[in-house]
């Protein structure tokens, strides 16, 4: 059963496709093209893929709970697990501030999102602090449960009107940033990732940019030099990865490479702030949409390749 060979990784799509709609939400208030329903296509396919795997994971809980406790506590699986609930937070962050009248229904969702989030960050901190992670699966995986669960649970409770709770969860990824990109960062420059993982070193370039983002949501007045700042932090992560191009491009295509979609759009969303709270031309902002639709649509096209071939689960062990 395909159930079975479901891997957590996948909710990576629906993370990128969803980042992608909110960074053409920033590129649409520059009023630089006629009002496209760009956005809200890829805001609905985003969540179509996060409810579709969502539902299809409880089924694989419910009929074949040992391999899902097998992924679950699994160094790096365990950790892209947390892509789940930072999805939808994500999505959180983006629908809230015109919804309110299901002002409710979302602060349900958003505490389940976040109690998740806790329970996969407390099981890979424990791993990490006990000595229990084996060395070679020390990746940029890791930083999913803890990292962008803070910084993106920042952007979702500021949404639902709990600021002061996001001021607190932005401060804890940034933190937990700082303290694992030590640890993962020695591991990265002693060689290439084992093949299996190797795509997740996309998940490297999205700290920096994604917590620029929450630095903007949360205070919208933010002026464009710190955006810049936040954007030049990035360009350290982005540079390591990209020097590294011949390692990741030597294996086959897998859906581990949407690990590079959610770092590219938050770039993009950074480019495009930049612009429009700064004297930098619109067409900056042109290239820096383009070029995140043309990588996510990439890798939106070899997918479905994937899924209508059969090859898209791993193979059954």
């Amino acid at each position: 059963m395909f159930i079975k060979r479901l891997h957590p990784g996948l909710f990576g799509i629906s993370l990128g496709l969803i980042s992608l709609s909110g960074t053409w939400k920033k590129f649409s208030q520059l009023e630089i093209t006629p009002n496209l329903p760009i956005e809200n296509l890829l805001f609905t396919a985003g969540v179509t893929v996060l409810v579709s795997l969502t539902l299809l994971f409880l089924i694989k809980l419910i009929v074949d709970i040992k391999s899902f406790k097998n992924s679950f506590y699994h160094p790096v699986q365990g950790s892209l697990f947390a892509l789940m609930p930072v999805s939808t937070l994500l999505a959180i962050a983006l629908y809230a501030p015109n919804h309110s009248e299901e002002f409710n229904s979302i602060i349900a969702i958003t505490v389940i999102a976040l109690t998740f989030q806790l329970i996969t960050a407390w099981k890979m901190v424990e791993m990490l602090s006990s000595g229990k992670m084996p060395a070679e699966l020390i990746t940029p995986a890791l930083y999913v449960p803890v990292v962008p669960g803070g910084l993106v649970g920042g952007m979702a409770l500021n949404a639902i009107g709990f600021s002061g709770f996001g001021y607190l969860l932005w401060g804890m990824g940034v933190g937990a940033w700082a303290l694992l990109e030590m640890r993962i960062l020695s591991h990265l420059f002693k060689g290439p990732l084992p093949e299996p993982i190797r795509a997740t070193i996309g998940i490297e370039m999205a700290p920096a940019a994604v917590s620029t983002l929450t630095a903007i949501a949360l205070w919208p007045s933010i002026p464009v030099d710190a955006v810049l700042i936040g954007l030049g932090i990035a360009s350290g992560p982005i540079l390591a990865v990209l020097t590294r191009w011949k390692a990741w491009t030597s294996i086959p295509f897998s859906f581990g490479f949407w690990s590079f979609s959610f770092p590219v759009a938050a770039t993009a969303s950074c480019i495009i702030e930049a612009v429009q709270r700064g004297s930098w031309p619109k067409e900056v902002a042109v290239i820096a949409i383009s070029l995140a639709t043309l990588i996510i649509g990439y890798l939106a096209l070899r997918t479905l390749i994937q899924l209508i071939q059969g090859n898209l689960l791993p193979k059954a062990s």
